[in-house]
This record gives structure tokens, sequence and C-alpha cells, in this order.
């Protein structure tokens, strides 16, 4: 398989880019007292930065294997949204709370990982 030049570099970019922290929690708790399950809580902003992460990481490393970016994004966010849905249902099973709120950020937050991933590939590319 040959390789385009940069894959390897847009890959260690995207690692980086998450090992150092450039996908943080960026919600604050702005929970009021009175709801339960706030759509801007803190778990939120955990949720969607671990799916960006997990989704970016999972399309940096998938570029060492293939060129096909359908596949990297693909992969990305299959684990990204393996690992959400796996946290909720690990919450139904009685070890926290589940929310479809929780689900709606993982969602959000997978498609802004593979979105930035894709992104830095497509600019190193060029």
């Amino acid at each position: 398989m040959m390789r385009a030049p940069g894959t390897a570099r847009a890959a260690m970019v995207v690692a980086a880019m998450v090992a150092g922290g450039v996908l943080p929690n960026v919600f604050p708790s702005a929970a009021h007292a009175q709801e339960a399950d706030p759509w801007f809580g803190r778990d939120k902003g955990l949720h969607f930065s671990a799916t960006a992460s997990i989704a970016a990481t999972g399309y940096a490393g998938t570029a060492l294997v293939t060129d096909d970016r359908r596949v990297r994004a693909g992969v990305g966010a299959g684990l990204a949204l393996g690992a959400g849905i796996g946290k909720e249902i690990w919450d139904l099973s009685g070890h926290g709370d589940p929310s479809f709120r929780d689900l709606v950020w993982d969602v959000i937050g997978t498609a802004t990982g593979v979105l930035v991933a894709w992104t830095i590939d497509w600019l190193v590319r060029q």
C-alpha cells in the first residue's frame, strides 16, 4: 500500500492535539439546582471531550494503516460511539445514571473529533 505524503505527520498532529488537551472539557457546569440532568452540566462536557478525543485518536491511528479517509472516519466514529453507548449500557445496569442527553453529547463529540481529525488531515495533505 502506497502512503500519501504527510499521512504519518497528520496522524502525529492529531495525536499530539489530543494528548496535549486541545479537545478539553469545554463546557463549564451551568446546571441549575432544580434540573437533575442539565444539557450543559459538567458531565456533558466530559462526554463531549471523551468521545471527541477517542474519535480523533481512532482516525489518527487508522491513518497508520490506510489512506482511505472514509475508513479512518468510520473507525474513529465507531470507537467513540461504542465507548459512549457502552458507558450508557453500563449506567443502565445499575452502575450510574443513564441519560439520553449524555448520548446526544457523545454523538456531538464524535462528530467534532472526526471533523477535526479530517480537517487536519486535509490541511496537512495540501
